[in-house]
């Protein structure tokens, strides 16, 4: 797979794109990274991507042109998705980032600033909010978005497992995990993740997903696909389903 940012700071990727599972990723072929600086489509003496917002308006907003000129050039060779981070986007989740690791390339364009002229997402394919808040630029959604990506990726993780055990991944939040010592000042493993029977292992991780979901994110059980037996199971710890905002 391929991902291509477009920003006025392509400097800021290359630590984090360097290291950890991105890093190995890069290594072993499986992702290939760029950072394009949006100021190498621009064609004055101080490389301009930004001007007044017309009606006034505190701050300056990122400017049409350069925008274009990138993609109708990095779009020549091959075609891409193209996305933009903006808070009236879709909100970012796990569902996302698994449609996007399907794509064989992807490019984000990173905005600063009071945001992009209204005609730039013309040119996207989808725009993307990572949540309500505003962020000072698009690299770290784009440095998100890309973690995401990359760890759906065959061969990313080394352990195919591990990202299908992962929270949200089968709709609930993930179970708890523990490793040695077995006792730490008073606190114990659960016992029946010592004994090695498998099949309660997986039951007991089955239910602490769907225990620790209605107390945290008791929104994500209308869709999580539980049983009767598990709705039941709890409405016996006191949970009410009609009430999917109460944790138990």
């Amino acid at each position: 797979m391929r991902i291509e940012t477009l920003s006025v700071f392509p400097q800021m990727f290359a630590d984090p794109m360097s290291l950890s599972i991105i890093g190995r990723a890069r290594k072993a072929g499986i992702l290939d990274f760029v950072a394009h600086d949006l100021r190498d489509w621009t064609h004055d003496n101080h490389n301009t991507t930004d001007d007044e917002i017309y009606g006034g308006g505190a701050g300056q907003l990122m400017k049409v042109e350069p925008v274009f000129e990138a993609l109708d050039e990095l779009l020549t060779s091959e075609p891409a998705c193209v996305i933009f981070f903006t808070p009236s986007g879709i909100p970012f989740d796990q569902g996302m980032a698994e449609t996007l690791a399907q794509q064989e390339r992807l490019i984000m364009v990173c905005g600063r600033y009071e945001g992009f002229d209204e005609r730039v997402y013309s040119r996207a394919d989808i725009c993307i909010s990572l949540g309500d808040y505003i962020l000072t630029g698009g690299e770290l959604a784009a440095m998100v978005v890309t973690d995401a990506v990359c760890r759906l990726l065959p061969g990313a993780l080394g352990d195919e497992q591990s990202s299908q055990d992962e929270s949200f991944s089968s709709g609930l939040l993930e179970y708890p995990q523990y490793t040695r010592p077995a006792e730490y000042r008073g606190m114990v493993v659960p016992e029946v993740l010592l004994g090695g029977n498998h099949r309660l292992i997986q039951e007991w991780r089955r239910e602490q997903s769907i225990i620790k979901t209605a107390q945290l994110r008791p929104d994500l059980l209308a869709a999580a696909g539980l049983t009767e037996a598990e709705w039941g199971r709890l409405s016996a710890l006191g949970f009410d389903p009609s009430q999917p905002g109460k944790q138990i």
